[in-house]
């Protein structure tokens, strides 16, 4: 790969920074190739970036694209000691004007690292440690009292999925306590699998702790959309048909040096290292599948980005100890989950008192002793 690039990429100069001498001994072909990779030697990787600007051009600092990303206009953000109203999203540019009301703190990609194993552990068995439960305040005993009559407590080892119809649709949660990155690819596979079953999916949701799909006909057994092979067939399909690898492979492509982001004077943007990166990745899984770099890139989207050993974790844990419950109308456990069909899918402005009445009539609803 530093000799040649590989078999796609030797017909490029560029990619060609050591060369065997006479003696046997590898040498640079430029000493230029070495200037650069002392200049991107231990770059960071990080989310791209928001600049927020007034319309005037003054900055006030940067945000993750990954929140900007959520913006519309209209929306206010709390930011450099201000309240400000979102303008639109120019380029890599939030532009924004001062507001009267207050907004949101921008919130940046650690708020979605995972759940520890432990912690995981550690938040099943207060569930289910019914003597621990005098410490709690009275709603969250009462709320913990309820679920457990309406339907089960997810304890250490098991899978709890409960399916139950609600508003014209028919809805399965299941209780992983695996982290947003397995559940967040996990309902991604178990949409797939439904869709090739008939089951016509709508859409899912995910949390730390659970996944909520929903769709046109009911769920009657959740173990075939559960069963270990669909690491080996919706998951590859899956990973190769999104931006899973071609994020990852920017990444990969940044850090050993086969894009260089750093040069002298000056910086690639966000924008120029994608374009650069994505037409190296086509070439690439044209005509040299096997590339270091691809299976790199293949790595970390299994690893860091879907986080498929957690996941793998869960489908073996499905398969032996999974607990299915239909019930008649949402549980005491499945209502933040699907609030958070509400808090995603409604616009700005009167959103925050219709997602507290949604929240009401669900927890009324799960809360009924009928």
């Amino acid at each position: 790969f530093v000799a040649t690039g590989g078999y796609a990429l030797r017909a490029y100069d560029r990619f060609k920074r050591i060369v065997r001498d006479k003696q046997g001994t590898w040498r640079l072909t430029h000493p230029e190739h070495a200037a650069r990779f002392r200049l991107n030697a231990g770059i960071i990787v990080d989310s791209e970036m928001l600049e927020v600007r007034f319309r005037n051009g003054r900055s006030l600092g940067k945000v993750e694209e990954s929140f900007g990303a959520t913006l519309s206009p209209g929306d206010t953000i709390r930011f450099a000691g201000m309240d400000l109203e979102v303008e639109g999203v120019r380029d890599l540019e939030l532009i924004v004007r001062a507001a009267k009301k207050p907004g949101q703190i921008p919130s940046y990609m650690g708020a979605r690292l995972p759940l520890t194993t432990h912690l995981s552990d550690r938040v099943r068995g207060l569930l289910v440690d019914r003597a621990g439960w005098a410490r709690f305040p009275d709603d969250v005993r009462e709320w913990l009292e309820m679920q457990d009559w309406r339907s089960k407590l997810p304890g250490p080892g098991m899978l709890l999925a409960e399916s139950f119809p609600h508003q014209n649709k028919h809805y399965t949660v299941y209780y992983t306590f695996e982290g947003w990155n397995a559940n967040q690819s996990l309902g991604m596979l178990i949409t797939r699998r439904m869709n090739e079953r008939g089951l016509m999916p709508l859409g899912f949701v995910a949390n730390d702790y659970s996944l909520g799909v929903w769709g046109a006909r009911p769920v009657a057994d959740p173990a075939p959309l559960l069963s270990p092979d669909i690491l080996a067939h919706e998951f590859v399909d899956w990973v190769q048909e999104s931006h899973l690898l071609r994020r990852a492979f920017r990444e990969v492509a940044v850090i050993s040096g086969l894009v260089e982001r750093q040069h002298p004077g000056k910086r690639k943007s966000g924008k120029q290292v994608t374009f650069s990166t994505d037409l190296i990745y086509d070439v690439l899984r044209k005509y040299e599948p096997d590339h270091l770099l691809i299976e790199a890139a293949w790595a970390d989207a299994r690893a860091r980005m879907t986080d498929v050993g957690r996941l793998g974790d869960l489908l073996d844990r499905a398969a032996g100890q999974l607990v299915h419950v239909e019930l008649d109308r949402v549980s005491p456990l499945a209502v933040p989950v699907l609030v958070m069909i509400g808090r995603e899918a409604t616009p700005s402005g009167a959103a925050d008192d219709e997602l507290l009445m949604e929240a009401e009539s669900l927890a009324a609803a799960a809360m009924r002793a009928d």
